[in-house]
């Protein structure tokens, strides 16, 4: 068990005056990155006693694997529009609110992305083409939608209307590909509800395939405006790694892919296992795993839209085995009736991705009271001037 160290708790969390770390303008009006009043080590130390705090008692925590560059790793940018005094702004709703901070540069956000969604606020202006206003539901540009493809350097602007009606889209389109042609592919996306959500459900592609690609230790995957795919790319090598590392595969081993929405893990570890099998209950994103195994020739993996759980048990019944479960549940962690049908299903090892250490200290309190073990935690920095931190986490079941 380790040693929580209060003192060190205290030295971490004292407070810092605002902008001993990069000092961003916008710290105090955004909220969205907690800990700028951090230099980076300090925040990598913060984050490393916190999941001592929470982990500590089941296992050594290795120390966090930190980002050589924290800036600018945001892969995925989304930017929402609006009006103010000043004319039309776009930028982030401030922390817990609705009101939009102006915002032309993030430094946790790829620059292109940032200077292509100032073109279109201008552009905007050009055109006479007006922000969506919500209260009326009125007017034209919600959000925009920014995914870069880091290692292909593909770009997606998708542009979040209130209307499906765009009028003079295609010389929009030409003026923005003027300023930007390194852009391969614009998507309207059509959101006429009144909701908090940034995407509605119908996609107009205006420019390109409609979707762009990036690839993870050469496996090559498709990136959709709906597809869930790691914003900061450079550590999901680090994270995805870390957990193909604790599944330890000889090439013979049965895996599951619990949660394995578009199919990114199972699809990387099934080039060192017998048999991957992934399920997801998101039948769109079963669609979009399909398509990237077959993108990638990979013929020792069947995926199934079902619930895990259910799927697991049904295994367990029919006297099939498992080698490996790989487990990435959203913040919110697992539910005892999942955990139970790991249980059931019996495997070797269990390897936990946690987006979360509040509730991975929860589920691990459940798995190591019924039969297994936690045998390695290593903490991942994805989020670098934010409170989030990924853990991976490695159980095997107790002899």
């Amino acid at each position: 068990m380790q040693n929580n160290g209060k003192k060190a708790v205290k030295k971490a969390v004292k407070p810092i005056r605002v902008g001993k770390g990069n000092g961003c303008p916008h710290y105090k009006k955004c909220g969205g990155c907690h800990l700028q009043n951090m230099t980076y080590p300090e925040q990598l130390k913060y984050k490393q006693i916190k999941c001592i705090k929470l982990l500590g008692k089941f296992c050594r925590v290795k120390e966090i694997i930190g980002m050589e560059n924290p800036t600018h790793y945001r892969c995925k940018v989304q930017a929402a529009f609006g009006r103010d005094k000043t004319g039309i702004i776009s930028g982030v709703y401030q922390s817990s609110t609705h009101k939009i901070v102006p915002i032309d540069e993030c430094m946790i956000e790829d620059k292109q992305a940032d200077e292509i969604i100032v073109t279109i606020r201008k552009l905007l202006k050009s055109f006479k083409l007006k922000p969506f206003d919500e209260n009326n539901m009125t007017g034209f540009l919600r959000h925009v939608l920014i995914r870069k493809g880091y290692y292909t350097g593909q770009i997606m602007v998708v542009l979040v209307t209130g209307t499906s009606v765009f009028p003079s889209s295609r010389s929009f389109i030409n003026a923005l590909l003027q300023r930007h042609p390194e852009i391969t592919t614009i998507v309207q996306n059509v959101n006429n509800k009144f909701t908090s959500l940034v995407l509605g459900e119908k996609n107009i592609t205006l420019y390109g395939d409609g979707y762009i690609e990036d690839t993870i230790f050469e496996c090559v995957f498709r990136i959709s405006p709906k597809s869930f795919y790691q914003v900061n790319p450079v550590m999901t090598t680090k994270l995805y790694g870390k957990a193909i590392e604790y599944m330890a595969l000889t090439g013979n081993e049965t895996v599951i892919d619990a949660y394995c929405g578009t199919g990114t893990i199972g699809i990387l570890a099934s080039k060192n296992a017998g048999k991957v099998i992934g399920v997801e209950l998101n039948a769109d994103a079963v669609k979009d795993a399909k398509f990237n195994a077959k993108r990638n020739d990979i013929n020792n993996i069947e995926f199934y839209t079902a619930d895990a759980s259910d799927f697991m048990v049904e295994m367990a019944a029919a006297g099939e085995k498992a080698d490996v479960v790989i487990m990435d549940p959203p913040r919110a962690g697992s539910d005892e009736r999942f955990m139970k049908s790991v249980i059931t299903l019996s495997p070797e090892r269990v390897v936990y991705v946690s987006c979360n250490p509040e509730t991975l200290a929860r589920d691990l309190k459940y798995f190591t009271r019924n039969g297994y073990g936690v045998r390695k935690i290593q903490p991942v920095d994805m989020f670098p001037h934010t409170e989030h931190v990924e853990v991976v986490c490695c159980l095997s079941r107790k002899k």
